[in-house]
């Protein structure tokens, strides 16, 4: 009897592999089709902007239409970046000469300081082409760009001021959002021998840690301090469903920002917050099967509610770098979330066909949908976005190197007690 049973376990076993080999090669083709969109798409993107100097890739109007920005606005520099990407992949000059062309268009950033997504502006287009070419142009932009971000921190509360509009009296904003613009004040601090950028960072990271999170490990989108009693005078989720609602673009920036101040720090409680984060995403209720998230964990009518592919992308992305520093086990669960997220993510019903959507190369993400009655062009509500391509692609590259090197960052497994 007992003979018996191990055969069968064997055999169950063996099943298993053989599945489970047999959809990872199915992925490495369907990202390699991807992949191959992706650069069909974006020079279509370039071609239609080539005489719009200044113009960069936003999102799609409700007619289909092009909606492009200037660089000021936030999304600027994830283009570039996606150009970058597909140059790291492909390895073709044609798509590098328009990285270089499209990263020119958001230099002027590296001067703002009238708010803190300088880091998704400078470091997703300047940082990428930098790592890809060691052009020291490009690592002089984001000193100056580092330098600019740091004027926005407040050393009695310990946080990069997010927003410098006023709404419902708020005084000092920060939103979750901002973990993202971290990144860049690390590498920063070790290029330019600046300890000044990493204290920032890990001072608005402990910050961020201690008000923004829930017992659950959901976290809020905004939290506004009172600058006097450098306390949280409210909290609040400003593009979710409600204040007490898990916005999950909002989950992803969080994920993503924590797992890079664990790489950057090897401090053990950003990769316990990061594995946290990531428990309540992949285990939540409301997460569908295909693994891309309703814009909001708690919408009012799920499951008729709009998916969000740009949050899909950001968690898939930092999922495999969180699975780097994991034991088997956990990483095992991340990988399996990634590769179903991914398959959905290339599949026909989010990878546009060439020519389609715009030029962008995913579809149905959603930007802020409780303003897409009041401001419209901040709604963005199952449209394409550029940062959804930005990460996903990301995501694809990050993940064809996981697969070759068997750990992104050559980090080697272990168990985390």
């Amino acid at each position: 009897m007992k003979i018996k049973i191990l055969v069968i376990i064997i055999f169950l076993a063996n099943i298993n592999l053989s599945y489970s080999s047999q959809r990872k090669q199915e992925l490495a083709i369907s990202i390699d089709h991807a992949m191959k969109i992706a650069s069909e798409q974006s020079l279509l993107m370039c071609k239609t902007l080539k005489d719009k100097p200044g113009l960069l890739p936003r999102t799609i109007d409700k007619n289909g239409k092009l909606m492009t920005s200037d660089s000021r606005w936030w999304c600027s520099g994830f283009f570039p970046g996606v150009l970058w990407y597909i140059y790291e992949y492909s390895g073709k000059n044609e798509i590098k000469d328009q990285a270089e062309l499209f990263t020119k268009r958001v230099e002027r950033e590296k001067f703002t300081t009238t708010n803190h997504d300088i880091g998704f502006m400078i470091y997703c287009s300047f940082g990428n082409g930098y790592r890809l070419t060691g052009n020291q142009d490009y690592k002089n932009v984001i000193e100056t760009a580092c330098n600019s971000l740091s004027t926005r921190y407040n050393d009695k509360i310990k946080s990069i001021k997010s927003w410098d509009f006023i709404e419902n009296d708020w005084q000092f904003p920060v939103i979750i959002d901002n973990m993202m613009n971290l990144e860049m004040l690390l590498w920063g601090s070790k290029q330019f021998n600046n300890n000044y950028f990493r204290t920032i960072a890990v001072n608005h990271a402990n910050t961020t840690q201690k008000y923004h999170f829930r017992d659950d490990y959901s976290c809020y989108h905004l939290v506004s301090y009172d600058t006097l009693t450098l306390k949280p005078e409210f909290k609040r989720t400003y593009q979710g469903a409600s204040d007490s609602s898990s916005w999950a673009r909002g989950q992803a920036w969080a994920l993503y920002g924590y797992t890079v101040m664990y790489r950057e720090t090897k401090n053990l409680k950003y990769l316990d917050l990061a594995r946290h984060i990531a428990q309540f995403i992949i285990h939540n209720p409301n997460l569908p099967k295909d693994k891309i998230p309703y814009w909001d964990f708690n919408a009012p009518n799920i499951p008729n509610e709009e998916r969000d592919a740009s949050a899909a992308a950001i968690m898939a992305s930092a999922l495999i770098e969180l699975s780097s520093y994991v034991d088997k086990m956990e990483c095992r669960e991340y990988m399996n979330v990634v590769e179903t997220q991914l398959s959905t993510l290339c599949s026909d019903e989010y990878l546009a066909n060439p020519g389609t959507n715009g030029n962008f190369i995913l579809k149905h993400s959603v930007g802020s949908k409780p303003h897409q009655d009041i401001a419209p062009y901040f709604g963005e509500v199952n449209v394409p976005l550029t940062y959804a391509d930005y990460y996903f692609v990301e995501a694809l590259v990050k993940y064809k190197k996981y697969k070759s090197n068997n750990a992104l960052f050559s980090q080697v497994h272990k168990t985390i007690h």
